[in-house]
């Protein structure tokens, strides 16, 4: 073998490796797309929320969406569901936007007095979320439940819920969203174009 060819198999042979590996690198599918959906989910609260409520469900005690929320959610607010939009004030950061781990809350009616209240889980669209919450169907807990915003104004005051598959029910009123940050800490980022996923590939470079 000569020594052109002995210094061409030397360095043509890594420099191809490397040249399969970067191509097989660019057209391989993320391995892992992340969501901001799924930014202000603690793991651990959802865990501890489904906890209890399998613990009352074994002692055959009822289980209400209040102490549920408050376990998934972290905000610790006390009282019926229709009171936490107003006890919330001060505390906790409220606004009209969903946002993973808030908690949305309600509008009392008629037929609801006491109100409701569920967990954002996952922001879908800026007309879908999923939500966590208990007690919508007695003493259960529902888990990822589709919930259609069919406000007007696209401001989230007017909902639909999947409650059986791929059939939403009647229009819920819903006073707004109480995000896990103190009202001190929380800074307004309505003023940002939402982003609802994204990889982790590189952006091409001009």
């Amino acid at each position: 073998m000569s020594v052109k060819r002995q210094w061409t198999t030397k360095i043509g042979t890594p420099l191809l490796l490397v040249a399969l590996l970067l191509s097989a690198a660019c057209t391989q599918a993320p391995t892992e797309i992340q969501t901001i959906s799924s930014a202000g989910i603690n793991p651990d609260l959802k865990a501890l929320a489904i906890r209890e409520v399998r613990k009352l469900q074994a002692n055959g005690q009822r289980v209400w969406c209040v102490p549920f929320a408050r376990n998934a959610s972290g905000v610790n607010i006390r009282g019926n569901a229709n009171t936490w939009w107003g006890k919330a004030e001060g505390s906790y950061a409220r606004g009209k936007k969903p946002v993973s781990g808030a908690v949305m809350a309600f509008t009392a009616t008629s037929s609801n007095p006491m109100g409701h209240i569920a967990v954002v889980s996952e922001v879908v669209t800026p007309r879908e979320i999923r939500v966590d919450h208990a007690n919508w169907k007695r003493d259960k807990i529902s888990l990822r439940m589709s919930v259609i915003d069919v406000s007007d104004a696209n401001d989230w005051s007017k909902v639909r819920l999947e409650s059986q598959e791929d059939s939403y029910g009647r229009v819920y009123p819903v006073t707004g969203f109480i995000y896990p940050d103190s009202a001190d800490s929380w800074q307004d980022k309505s003023h940002m174009a939402p982003v609802f996923a994204f990889a982790a590939a590189p952006l091409p470079v001009n």
